[in-house]
């Protein structure tokens, strides 16, 4: 498979793990009123990053194998942690970070496979 691919694929990962950091900022101020959720824009923009992350998505898929770039997605585990550690400060455990690793080596086995 054309590595530009893999490599958009994980962009995506990337790029929706963005999208859901925004989401949790604008769940902190969530309001289920019309106008406040109009104007919440952390919630606007996570929307507006998903979009763009599921675009890149839906062509990446349209060029290449969905039983090894879905798997790649799962990479958006390992940035949503590293973010919620990073900007939001939540304690992220050991048990966490083993389960990355093991998200992190499933999908390097799965992208890197003969004839994948």
């Amino acid at each position: 498979m054309d590595w530009k691919i893999t490599l958009l694929t994980a962009l995506c990962a990337f790029i929706g793990s963005v999208g859901q950091l925004e989401f949790k900022r604008g769940a902190n101020n969530l309001q289920f009123n019309v106008k406040l959720l109009l104007t919440n824009h952390h919630l606007i923009i996570g929307i507006a990053i998903y979009l763009v992350s599921t675009a890149f998505c839906i062509y990446a898929l349209s060029k290449g194998q969905l039983s090894i770039l879905y798997p790649i997605i799962a990479t958006s585990y390992i940035w949503t942690s590293i973010f919620a550690k990073i900007f939001l400060n939540e304690p992220v455990s050991t048990t966490n970070w083993i389960g990355v690793f093991f998200v992190l080596l499933g999908v390097t086995l799965i992208a890197t496979r003969p004839g994948g």
